[in-house]
């Protein structure tokens, strides 16, 4: 039983152990020190054996070498399982000279199934480089002065192999004055020391030629050699002295290239080559000095060397060296400050932030459009700016904290004046001369609806002749509004207004988009004269604005109606028929023909002609007022019946006539007194009627008008004028009664005073009066007697009781 019990206990141990063996293969790293520089092709080992791998399966699982960060310098055989050399490996290059250790680490991959090994290759340093000093020759000068013991620094040399391989030591060919001392530094590098074991003496010897070995601690070791040559010098035991210790210089800035800055000056007791001085930095001059400022070392003149600019360096400083030109050469040393002095050669900088553009035009006072910031490199007066935008805009700048400002708005802008603003801002320093620097803010203002539409003018005439055509185009009234887009849109209207119960809009229309007028109805300057009504202009803005004018239609008259021939009367188509005596004087009025005509101003003016007369030599007709007079007496000859047409044309174009024929008969024997006559009043025949109805509708008129007149000029009442005394009147008496009649009158040249007659009653005409007048006429009957002139050639029937004339004249 025991012993079941402990080989149950090695076959689990053994198990433990193979599974170790397995994870300890796979996870280890297989490693291999190799020296640098093996031939190409050498093997460095037998990879599958130290793996444990099967040779013959390398090529089917596809062994694969991956090397990290490296060329390829190594490779594997996957017929023998070898690791061999690819290509020469040189440990200096692959890695560092300081470094101890250096590596190469590879991955080898295997397929089917996969498996994964760390390679790492060691490459070891051999004794490959040789010690190299950085010059060939070290060249010493050394006063025979100089006391024993003295240590000069040399040039170290060089070797990139590492620990044993690199320099061991120095060695110094054998000489009785100099010896060399073998120092270590921190990083374990090697460095000799020069060392004087005996002074020297030029005059026995003027130089001295020495080799120093440096041997590497390889096997077989290397060494590298440099020449040290070591000049006695004379002993020049004067150092050179400046005339000062320190020189302070103020230089202008931007001071051309290459003028003086000032001239050293060092002086040396020693006499020749001793006394020869050459001028140099010292390590404490700064490489930003060196680059400004050139030193001439022969004289010591310091030149501007490259441009100066006070706002990169204000101050430099110097160390000047004066090295004599000795075998031993000594120094003497001062310092210089050159202090740059500003000058205005920078131009003030403006910098412009936050713009708000556009703005709206009603944007409120004091808001700010811009925040300005400006600067300026120099300094002092040269430093400080003002600023400043043109005085005729309506904006100000205001300081808001040190160098920034405010662009405010100062005014209350206006789209329509001036849609858009280019705000120039200007900066100036206070330098001599002083510069400056703008920029410009180009604001524009976006239009709000400020501005009510405006009509070229308050009050449109508008002349309309009568008998237009309806729909006929009466003028165009538009209006302009400055504002923008739909602010500036406009529709129009007419203000309704009512004129006996009709409104406007039926009489005219307005088109809404472009204001044309046109009239709905064909107007009569007889019944219509004018009419006052408005128009509104309207935009589409919110809220809208609006303006209206006032528009007043003038209808003018035409020549559309004919002269009507009231006097003397007669029935239509009809003559006219008179009787007078053959007595009848020269100049004797025989008859007067009035026509009166509804149109106006000089439509309305009537001439008269005779269209045709008997005898043209026995009457006369007045062209303006219609009177027919006797030119002559009668004689035998004339014929007793003369017939005259007559023609009353008005003044139109073209003009309109109306004729009438008046026949006259003569006779031997005067009348009867109209004492001995009867009055017969026909008041209802038709000419009665007409009458009636006419003196009526002008006695309205008249009162209203006279009415009117008072109300005009209660303040200037003028007086009447007395009617000019009658001339010669001719009275035929018809055996009928004179009926009441008015005629008004607005000739400029002529009234006419007739009582309209019937079949039996009497005409009496009135002579004209001036131009201007305006008559009314009314007829009374008339008495009933009649006195004859004995005088006159024929008697002369005149009216004993005189018809009454009522009459009135109007400035």
């Amino acid at each position: 039983m025991e012993g079941c019990t402990k080989s149950v206990l090695w076959r689990y141990v053994m198990v433990l152990l193979f599974f170790s063996a397995i994870l300890d293969t796979a996870s280890s790293v297989t490693h291999y020190s190799i020296p640098e520089e093996m031939e190409e092709g050498s093997v460095v080992a037998n990879l599958a054996s130290d793996l444990g791998l099967d040779v013959t399966t390398l090529n089917n699982r596809q062994m694969r070498l991956d090397i990290r960060s490296n060329k390829k310098y190594l490779n594997v055989n996957k017929e023998t399982g070898e690791l061999y050399i690819l290509e020469k490996m040189d440990r200096e290059y692959l890695c560092s000279s300081k470094t101890t250790n250096c590596f190469i680490k590879m991955e080898v991959t295997m397929e089917n199934p996969v498996r994964m090994f760390n390679i790492e290759i060691e490459i070891v340093d051999i004794n490959d480089n040789a010690p190299q000093f950085w010059r060939d020759t070290i060249r010493l000068d050394i006063s025979e002065s100089t006391a024993a013991g003295e240590r000069f620094s040399l040039s170290n040399a060089v070797d990139p192999d590492i620990g044993s391989n690199s320099i061991k030591t120095y060695y110094l060919s054998e000489n009785e004055h100099f010896n060399i001392e073998v120092q270590t530094g921190r990083d374990g590098s090697k460095f000799a020391d020069l060392i004087l074991k005996k002074p020297l003496d030029r005059e026995e010897r003027a130089s001295y030629n020495l080799i120093l070995t440096a041997v590497d601690g390889g096997v077989p070791a290397r060494s590298g050699t440099a020449s040290i040559i070591v000049r006695v010098l004379d002993t020049n035991d004067n150092a050179p002295q400046f005339d000062k210790d320190s020189y302070t210089i103020n230089l202008t800035e931007n001071a051309p290239i290459g003028s003086l800055v000032v001239k050293l000056n060092a002086s040396d007791k020693d006499e020749g080559s001793n006394s020869d001085l050459l001028y140099s930095y010292s390590l404490y001059t700064s490489e930003k000095t060196q680059q400004t400022f050139s030193l001439n070392p022969n004289n010591g003149e310091i030149r501007v060397k490259e441009l100066i600019n006070y706002e990169d360096f204000r101050i430099y400083d110097m160390e000047i060296i004066a090295t004599d030109k000795g075998a031993n050469s000594l120094t003497g040393k001062c310092k210089v400050k050159i202090l740059i002095t500003d000058m205005n050669d920078n131009h003030p900088e403006i910098s412009i932030r936050s713009v708000t553009s556009p703005v709206k035009e009603d944007v409120a006072v004091n808001t700010v459009i811009a925040v300005v910031s400006v600067s300026d490199k120099d300094s002092g007066e040269n430093g400080q700016v003002d600023i400043h935008i043109s005085a005729d805009l309506p904006f100000a700048l205001k300081e808001s904290s040190d160098n920034y400002y405010e662009l405010l708005v100062s005014e209350p802008l206006d789209r329509e004046k001036l849609p858009e603003y280019d705000i120039t801002i200007t900066v100036t320093d206070r330098g001599n001369p002083p510069l400056s620097d703008n920029e410009t803010i180009t604001l524009e203002l976006l239009d709000v609806n400020d501005n009510v539409p405006q009509f070229p003018q308050t009050f449109y005439t508008i002349p309309v002749m009568e008998n237009n055509a309806p729909g006929a185009s009466l003028s165009s009234i538009t209006a302009v509004d400055p504002d923008l887009h739909e602010n500036q849109y406009l529709v129009y209207f007419i203000i309704e207004k009512e004129i006996a119960n009709t409104s406007m809009s039926m009489l005219f229309s307005i088109n809404p988009e472009n204001g044309n007028l046109y009239a709905l109805k064909t107007f009569d300057y007889e019944i219509e004269k004018d009419f006052l009504f408005h128009i509104e202009a309207r935009d589409s803005g919110v809220p809208p604005l609006s303006s209206n004018v006032t528009v007043h239609i003038i209808i003018m008259d035409q020549n559309d109606n004919t002269p009507l021939i009231v006097s003397p009367w007669r029935a239509q188509g009809s003559e006219v028929k008179e009787t007078i005596p053959r007595s009848t004087d020269k100049g004797t009025l025989i008859a007067k023909v009035i026509a009166i005509d509804s149109d106006s101003v000089h439509n309305s003016r009537i001439t008269y002609q005779f269209l045709q007369n008997t005898d043209a030599t026995l009457f006369s007709l007045d062209q303006y007022n219609g009177e027919i007079r006797t030119m002559r007496m009668f004689s035998y000859r004339d014929s007793r019946d003369q017939r005259l047409v007559v023609i009353a044309k008005d003044n139109g174009e073209p003009a309109l006539s109306a004729t009438v024929t008046i026949k006259l008969s003569t006779v031997e024997t005067a009348l009867k007194t109209y004492t001995e006559v009867p009055l017969e009043y026909d008041i209802f025949s038709d000419l009665n009627l007409y009458l009636v109805i006419g003196l009526g509708s002008v006695s309205f008129l008249l009162l209203i008008t006279i009415l009117v007149t008072i109300v005009l000029k209660c303040q200037k009442a003028k007086p009447s004028k007395a009617a000019p005394p009658s001339r010669n009147s001719v009275i035929s008496e018809r055996n009928s009664t004179i009926a009441d009649s008015t005629l008004v009158s607005n000739d400029a040249y002529w009234y006419s005073l007739f009582l309209a007659e019937t079949r039996k009653g009497k005409l009496v005409v009135r002579q004209p009066v001036p131009k201007g007048a305006r008559y009314i006429v009314s007829s009374i009957p008339r008495s009933t007697g009649l006195t004859e002139t004995s005088d006159s050639a024929a008697s002369t029937l005149q009216v004993r009781n005189s018809v009454s004339i009522i009459r009135e004249r109007f400035a």
